[in-house]
């Protein structure tokens, strides 16, 4: 009978390390379709790994790392997540000068750059010129921002606006206001383009404004 109740004992000792072994081998950063998109990206699963599974649609509108996501690099796996940012109300361009730049999406980050060190030159004496003559500006405010921990955000190109608006707000997702005008930093010449996210003003699609105007800001990173 003793002998009996130790291979017992045994066994049950035996099959309870073999369930901690088995619980301690779980991978959290291994996709779990058992879990939510987020519940898989906050437990460091990689972006290519959750869109091979869900397709890159169950990302989009999720906020997550300070704002909305928009954007999927499906080559490299980073992502770019948008967030308005007009609680400080309507801001000024800047700085009155000749600049031509790109609407690609992630060219906000040296669209927003260029613009910041433009405003450092003096264009009181350039043809059509003008100084601002202030920090308080759309593009320098963004580049200076801490706001949600992070400390990398930018203003979003027009190509980026576009996406935003396809990939989130059309979805009935984000927090982007509708009665509002924003900013984007792609700009032809004197002439930089604007967005509204309200589908009767050019259908989602960003337009040339003009740089005398204040319009909302909308704050976009990259990681």
């Amino acid at each position: 009978m003793k002998r009996l109740l130790f291979i017992l004992l045994a066994l049950t000792i035996f099959n309870c390390s073999n369930d901690d072994d088995t619980v301690e081998s779980i991978d959290p950063t291994i996709f779990n379709s058992e879990l939510s998109v987020m519940e898989n990206l906050e437990n460091g699963v990689a972006v290519l790994e959750i869109t091979e599974q869900l397709g890159v649609q169950a990302l989009y509108g999720i906020e997550y790392g300070g704002g909305f996501i928009f954007h999927v690099d499906e080559t490299d796996g980073s992502i770019m997540v948008a967030k308005d940012y007009s609680v400080i109300g309507s801001t000024s361009w800047g700085d009155h000068f000749d600049l031509t730049n790109s609407a690609l999406i992630g060219a906000g980050l040296e669209n927003t750059q260029q613009i910041v060190d433009g405003n450092l030159n003096d264009n009181s004496s350039v043809p059509n010129g003008l100084e601002f003559g202030s920090d308080d500006y759309v593009f320098k405010i963004a580049s200076d921002l801490e706001y949600r921990n992070y400390d990398d955000w930018f203003i979003p190109s027009s190509g980026s606006m576009k996406a935003i608006f396809d990939n989130v707000h059309s979805q009935g997702l984000g927090d982007f206001d509708e009665t509002l005008f924003y900013w984007t930093s792609t700009k032809e010449g004197y002439q930089p383009y604007v967005m509204s996210f309200n589908s009767n003003f050019f259908g989602g699609d960003a337009f040339l404004g003009s740089c005398f105007d204040s319009n909302a800001i909308l704050i976009v990173r990259k990681f």
